[in-house]
């Protein structure tokens, strides 16, 4: 008779099978969004698309990898802490790009004229989506690109809009064509326009989408009209907060007695507000201030990689081309706005 020993019996068990997991959580996604952010800063630097934000092209390269190759499912959880936490600390630290100083160099009028042009041009586009079919939420995100400032905008609404991924999507590729568009052609419009660098400056940074867009539109005609075109678009961006407040105000109403229904009210926001008031209190030092901007534009290119990791092109060629005639609409509306208010007031 033989005696079965411990050592026997554990020879006969089957071995575990060591599996090498990578790091679970949020963490897979985190590193999925910053390898796509870090690709589009790099991409950025090439001479032919350097005109492009990195927030746009990472949107791109997050839409191709997720249509070509998929999103892994370990990746979900840190793409949507990227869409969510890592866009909100973003805008709150934009913030930290504006102060009080710069709208009063713009000056009352021209201050009016942003303010006008923005809420004109985010209306338009609500009625005019209404008038040709588009949905409501997509319109809102078309609209809140060329009123405020392009994709940032857009992301920015959508914490309160929460419309699908597609519709943000289509609203950046809105920014991307119709900003790019203007880029190039308001140049060589100025002389045939009789346009000083002052007014010439207010209009590129009172109508062209992205602030890249602006500065490349702007020095085009001098120093005088970048750097004023420059200080009146980050004037337009300073309005994102009161809009994205407004929106959330809106929301609550119309979620206001259903019991499932959560308000989205945008917190964070007041967050921008505060860090706009401490950087118009204090000095914070051109090098620091340097590495808060590539910090911030970062931190949204990783919120747009989530954007484009979640965003199926095959949807977003099933809403056809009546939000492209809507985004077309609201470009041509915002930048013929803002031609005659300038020129009726200088």
């Amino acid at each position: 008779m033989t005696t079965t020993t411990a050592s026997d019996i554990a020879a006969e068990q089957p071995r575990p099978v060591v599996r090498f997991r990578i790091a679970s959580g949020i963490w897979p996604g985190l590193f999925l969004t910053t390898l796509i952010a870090a690709a589009a800063f790099g991409m950025q630097r090439l001479p032919v698309i350097s005109t492009f934000s990195p927030l746009i092209l990472a949107i791109l390269l997050g839409m191709i990898f997720h249509n070509l190759v998929g999103t892994p499912a370990n990746a979900k959880p840190g793409v949507t802490f990227s869409l969510r936490r890592i866009l909100r600390g973003a805008i709150i630290l934009l913030g930290l790009q504006l102060t009080i100083t710069q709208v009063i160099e713009v000056g009352a009028v021209g201050f009016a004229i942003i303010v006008t042009c923005l809420v004109a041009t985010f209306l338009f586009t609500g009625w005019f989506g209404r008038l040709i079919g588009v949905d409501p939420k997509l319109a809102e995100l078309i609209g809140a690109g060329p009123s405020i400032c392009g994709a940032s905008a857009v992301i920015a609404t959508n914490t309160v809009t929460r419309a699908p991924d597609e519709d943000v999507a289509y609203a950046v590729a809105c920014v991307t064509v119709f900003g790019s568009i203007a880029m190039f052609a308001y140049p060589t419009l100025t002389h045939l326009l009789h346009l000083d660098p002052r007014a010439y400056g207010l209009w590129t940074g009172s109508s062209i989408h992205e602030i890249a867009q602006v500065v490349a539109a702007a020095f085009q005609e001098g120093k005088q009209a970048g750097e004023f075109g420059t200080i009146a678009k980050l004037s337009r961006v300073m309005l994102l907060a009161p809009l994205v407040i407004s929106l959330g105000v809106i929301a609550s109403r119309r979620t206001h007695g259903t019991s499932s229904a959560k308000a989205p009210l945008p917190w964070f926001v007041f967050g921008f507000i505060a860090l706009i008031g401490l950087n118009s209190i204090i000095t914070v030092p051109p090098e620091a201030k340097t590495v808060i901007v590539s910090i911030t534009t970062f931190m949204l290119s990783m919120a747009l990689a989530a954007m484009g990791l979640e965003t199926d092109i095959g949807k977003l060629y099933a809403k056809g081309l009546r939000p492209l005639m809507l985004g077309a609409a609201a470009s041509l509306f915002i930048a013929l706005l803002s031609l005659t208010l300038i020129k009726l007031t200088s």
